[in-house]
């Protein structure tokens, strides 16, 4: 890896949210500062210089905006990226914006998240750095190639000077003109190619989810997932119950008159909820015993060819540590030539047995490049994404199973895979494609491999995440290797109740996020009723299914 290490500032009043991202930029490998005051942040600016500065501020503070307007506006200082942590709206964002951050998020932020935003923020600011040194590096070659020609004009000249040597000279003379002319064609042809390549190279790199830092990222990944389990954790509403339950009992007992009569309702509806919880996950453990071990962790990996040629694009060179060789900004070198490893990008997803050898998931974890905005760039760079490898992890199972896209719905976000499932031996699951199967309020399971192996590492515990990171580097192949080794893949299940449903939708509270996309939802029947496809931050926590029956054309023989 790289020596260089990118610095970061953060500038933020607050000391909870300051520490919380230290920690997170520091566990990420990055180096970082930190202060309280706006002024002497931004004179740390000025004087020392950094690769980003994370801002939190608020923008009616017009000493906030005037330094801000001033950094950016400062050649010395303009390079910095400004992420800004604001509140407000749209029209506090837009006004972020127009005083020159690079990006906003507003309060609370997710790691992920930021980290996201940073590692882009960071990419683009060295893209242009290197896009400005070569055309630097091109106009000193035009310069070179312009003086030698105004020199070939004076010898030239002066040779018309010398009659007896004329015809000699002018053979010589236009002998190196043309080589001149040839040279520095040569010069301005690679540095324009080189241009290009590194434009459409460093698009890639702000498409691809990895990091140049992946064992930390690993890391981070696996604590920010086990902070959100802990949120989603089935047995913390019984306990929040029973909390409650106790404290009622406690204020009956110290109340008197009307008071004791409100308190002895709240205390009933308090029961009776507890028990219709207890009930529900009671019923809900011989479903999830029975059809856990039929819902896999997929792993897409995702290449990138050239139209042109139909090579793939590949990594410049490895070095003796197994990382790709960097240029001078600290960026993994890229062709379309030689035989390194391949560029990949790696993306999960869930998927659950439908048929002997038969998996149903979605359109858009078979194919991540499918309605993805963060992908749908890459054909305007001359390359298609391309499915390298594509791979089903079951529990309790010891190896991958290899899978392919086998058919692709035209009415939902629906895909089937097939592959040899013979040795796994693993339950089908039940179908109920009818239309009532579906009913608002009905309780139902999500299963799910939510966050992909984060999840996985989350509940392995703090010391195995170490030890796995550590031992892999952060392969993600060699992630799942260890996964299997020490029988950790098994999915998330999270309970919850059917919240309305709609022609082409199922609307769901049970709590998933991303890499639960393709997972069964099972209604109290023990029977698949849709497939995760949406989740919907900041709508009361909804995600959104495909019912299904959309399925039904796929299934059939």
């Amino acid at each position: 890896m790289s020596s260089k290490r990118e610095n970061i500032l953060i500038v933020d009043p607050s000391d909870a949210s300051r520490q919380s991202l230290l920690e997170l930029l520091r566990s990420a490998g990055y180096e970082v500062a930190v202060s309280t005051s706006q002024g002497e942040g931004f004179e740390f600016v000025r004087n020392t210089g950094v690769d980003l500065l994370i801002l939190s501020a608020d923008l009616a503070d017009i000493q906030c905006c005037d330094a801000l307007a001033e950094i950016k506006g400062n050649s010395s200082t303009a390079d910095t990226r400004v992420i800004l942590i604001t509140r407000g709206g749209g029209a506090e964002r837009a006004r972020g914006l127009d005083l020159g951050a690079d990006d906003i998020l507003t309060p609370p932020w997710e790691p992920a998240e930021m980290l996201a935003r940073v590692r882009v923020q960071l990419r683009d600011k060295h893209s242009v750095a290197d896009l400005r040194e070569k055309t630097r590096i091109a106009d000193e070659g035009r310069e070179v190639a312009q003086t030698a020609f105004q020199a070939l004009a004076v010898t030239e000249k002066m040779t018309r000077d010398a009659f007896s040597l004329e015809r000699t000279l002018k053979v010589g003379v236009s002998a190196l003109f043309v080589l001149a002319l040839l040279i520095g064609g040569i010069f301005i042809l690679y540095s324009r190619r080189a241009d290009k390549e590194a434009n459409r190279a460093y698009s890639v790199i702000a498409q691809l989810e990895r990091s140049a830092h992946r064992q930390e990222q690993l890391v981070a990944d696996a604590r920010s997932a086990r902070a959100e389990l802990q949120k989603s954790d089935g047995l913390q509403q019984k306990q929040q119950l029973l909390q409650q339950s106790d404290e009622l009992r406690q204020k009956i007992a110290g109340a008197q008159g009307d008071e004791v009569s409100t308190l002895r309702k709240q205390l009933d509806e308090t029961t009776s909820r507890l028990k219709r919880v207890e009930t529900e996950s009671e019923s809900a453990e011989d479903v999830i015993r029975a059809y856990a071990p039929s819902v896999c962790l997929l792993h897409v990996s995702v290449s990138f060819v050239d139209k042109n040629s139909g090579q793939p694009l590949r990594y410049g060179g490895i070095n003796p540590d197994g990382e790709p060789l960097k240029d001078s900004d600290g960026n993994p070198v890229y062709t379309l030539e030689g035989h390194a490893p391949e560029v990949r990008a790696d993306f999960f997803g869930t998927g659950f047995v439908v048929g002997q050898g038969r998996i149903l998931t979605n359109h858009h974890v078979a194919q991540p490049w499918w309605k993805n905005d963060e992908l749908s760039a890459i054909p305007a760079q001359g390359l298609n994404p391309a499915i390298a490898e594509m791979t089903a992890y079951f529990p309790e199972a010891g190896a991958g199973v290899p899978v392919n896209i086998s058919q692709i719905s035209n009415e939902a976000d629906l895909a089937l895979l097939t592959g040899d499932l013979s040795s796994l031996k693993r339950p089908i699951l039940k179908i109920d494609a009818r239309k009532e199967a579906a009913i608002s309020g009905q309780s139902l399971l999500s299963f799910g491999y939510a966050t992909g192996i984060s999840a996985i590492l989350a509940r392995a515990g703090e010391d195995a995440v170490n030890e796995i990171a550590k031992s892999t580097g952060g392969d993600p192949d060699k992630v799942l290797q260890e996964l299997v080794h020490r029988k950790l893949i098994r999915p998330l299940v999270t309970q919850g109740h059917i919240g309305d449903v709609l022609a082409d939708k199922i609307v769901y509270d049970a709590q998933t996020t991303s890499g639960g996309s393709g997972g069964p939802l099972i209604n109290r029947d023990g029977e698949v009723i849709g497939v995760t496809f949406a989740v919907v931050r900041g709508f009361g926590g909804s995600n959104f299914g495909v019912p299904i029956r959309f399925a039904q054309p796929l299934l059939k023989p």
